[in-house]
């Protein structure tokens, strides 16, 4: 196996995971600060800590904590929060990017129980990557897409050409000055797919791109994944006029 195409999930620490997704009595962790280690950094009560739980090899793992309401989500925050939780983030991205220590470093968020998350507390994930370049599983038609909204040097659309297949929402940001008005985009799609998108989606992931001189996020519903996807990863596309009525939605309800 090359080490610059997998990594490697190392099993036994993964056992010693705390998980309260599914089992929502579990102790968490992230509510239980005084007990944290390996502290990176504090802005108010958005915390970056290293993973006490590493378990992917050939990398450091961190863990943005986003709020201290566990019962909190990102479409929920209000708009200060949510501005500094995103800027936060992508400031300690770029420059974990930028320290030259990695051939590159993944941001993304898990939410719900079909996201690959364990943890229920909101909180995203920065991770240095030692040996691979997720860059090279990057094409630019993954975030070509149908126009919902722009604003300022930020575009909202809807992929025509998704990686995993059916719906993925693409926010391309040219200027770091209009980093809040892609956070306005990135709470209108995680409100979407957990109030409106369909009854049975209670989980999304985030996913970070440094990009063609762009910051892009992708935000996909999750649900359990398509065997065609899973075993000869062929993406499906929704039929145009469920494609129109999402758009639709969206402008109507929040834009």
């Amino acid at each position: 196996m090359s080490t610059s195409s997998h990594l490697v999930f190392n099993v036994t620490i993964g056992k010693q995971k705390p998980e309260n997704i599914i089992n929502s009595t579990a102790y968490c962790p992230f509510c239980h600060r005084d007990t944290l280690e390996d502290i990176i950094e504090q802005r108010g009560t958005i915390w970056l800590i290293k993973n006490k739980y590493p378990v992917l090899e050939a990398t450091l793992q961190t863990v943005l904590i986003e709020t201290d309401d566990c019962n909190s989500e990102l479409s929920l925050y209000s708009k200060d929060h949510l501005y500094n939780v995103i800027r936060f983030g992508v400031e300690k991205w770029l420059e974990m990017t930028a320290s030259g220590q990695f051939t590159s470093v993944l941001f993304y968020k898990n939410h719900g129980p079909c996201s690959g998350g364990t943890i229920r507390h909101p909180h995203m994930q920065i991770v240095g990557l030692e040996h691979i370049n997720y860059l090279e599983h990057v094409q630019a038609d993954h975030f070509i897409g149908q126009l919902i909204d722009s604003r300022h040097s930020v575009e909202f659309n809807l992929s025509t050409k998704p990686r995993m297949g059916f719906f993925e929402f693409n926010i391309l940001l040219q200027d770091l000055a209009d980093l809040n008005s892609m956070a306005d985009y990135i709470q209108i799609a995680a409100h979407y797919i957990l109030h409106g998108f369909h009854r049975a989606c209670k989980s999304y992931n985030l996913f970070f791109y440094h990009f063609d001189g762009k910051i892009i996020v992708k935000i996909i519903p999750r649900f359990v994944s398509s065997p065609l996807f899973i075993g000869y990863s062929i993406p499906q596309v929704a039929n145009e006029e469920r494609a129109k009525e999402v758009i639709s939605q969206i402008k109507e309800h929040y834009l």
